[in-house]
């Protein structure tokens, strides 16, 4: 493993985590809302990692990041795409990941800096729009219930909400390790990044359906955070985009399927 910081938007510290060979292809893997690098430990550990280079990034507010105290700092799509950037930079094309929120990043990154420098996109569990009507459609009724203790300031109201989303991530139970390891980066997460993250008003599809670059989506049928509508959407929006729907999975495909979201990778890389 190894590790670095780059400095992003509004000269925002990024960490950087990395596993696998230097001079493989890289992979650059973003989390999601309220999480962190380490929920693609099941990518780090299985053999994606002999054979790429595998780098993920704490995004802004999350991890091992900086904290901006401005929410202005989480709701500046321009922001978010320097953040990618100043990663993609140091990468030679690199093929971006996006879960749930990193879905929003990686459409920001996209929108604003294009996709000459990247080699194909992957969207997983993905929204790549905030504040319209088709993400509030997308919007899975459990986690929208869970808006206001996101927000919340009250440390029991705000772990009890959290706990709830960690559960909702996948479908299933947890081992109590892994939940309380999610948990955990949830909780580092402020509440004024959450609400902030949460207020954005974006929508990317005209600059993303000028896309050029190869588009693999990846979503679970049983997922209760972003509906699986949303990737119907994103393969009208990218008609020649690879589309998988894993059946009795939730919202972390490469979590609860990770042999089999390894070998979708494999084969959208090939």
């Amino acid at each position: 493993m190894r590790s670095r910081t780059v400095t992003g938007g509004g000269g925002v510290e990024i960490h950087v985590e990395e596993h696998g060979p230097r001079d493989a292809h890289p992979i650059l893997l973003i989390h999601g809302f309220s999480q962190s690098r380490l929920a693609w430990t099941p990518q780090f550990e299985s053999a994606l990692a002999d054979d790429y280079r595998l780098v993920a990034m704490d995004c802004r507010g999350h991890g091992a990041s900086d904290t901006p105290s401005d929410p202005g700092a989480y709701r500046d799509s321009a922001l978010w795409a320097d953040d990618v950037q100043a990663v993609v930079a140091d990468l030679d094309h690199p093929t971006l990941v996006g879960w749930s929120y990193g879905g929003l990043v990686v459409s920001d990154y996209l929108a604003t800096h294009g996709d000459d420098a990247v080699s194909g996109v992957v969207l997983v569990g993905a929204i790549t729009e905030k504040g319209t009507a088709d993400a509030d459609r997308f919007a899975g009724d459990e986690f929208v219930a869970l808006d206001s203790g996101f927000r919340s300031t009250d440390a029991e109201e705000s772990v009890a909400t959290l706990e709830t989303f960690v559960n909702l991530c996948v479908e299933g139970d947890l081992d109590d390790p892994g939940h309380y390891r999610a948990l955990g980066y949830n909780v580092a997460v402020p509440p004024f990044v959450r609400a902030a993250m949460q207020d954005r008003t974006v929508e990317h599809e005209a600059a993303l359906a000028e896309l050029a670059t190869p588009v693999c989506l990846i979503h679970g049928a049983a997922d209760p955070v972003v509906r699986p509508a949303a990737a119907r959407k994103h393969a009208d929006l990218f008609p020649s985009a690879t589309l998988s729907v894993y059946e009795g999975v939730g919202h972390s495909p490469f979590f609860e399927a990770p042999e089999r979201f390894e070998a979708d990778l494999r084969d959208f890389l090939a």
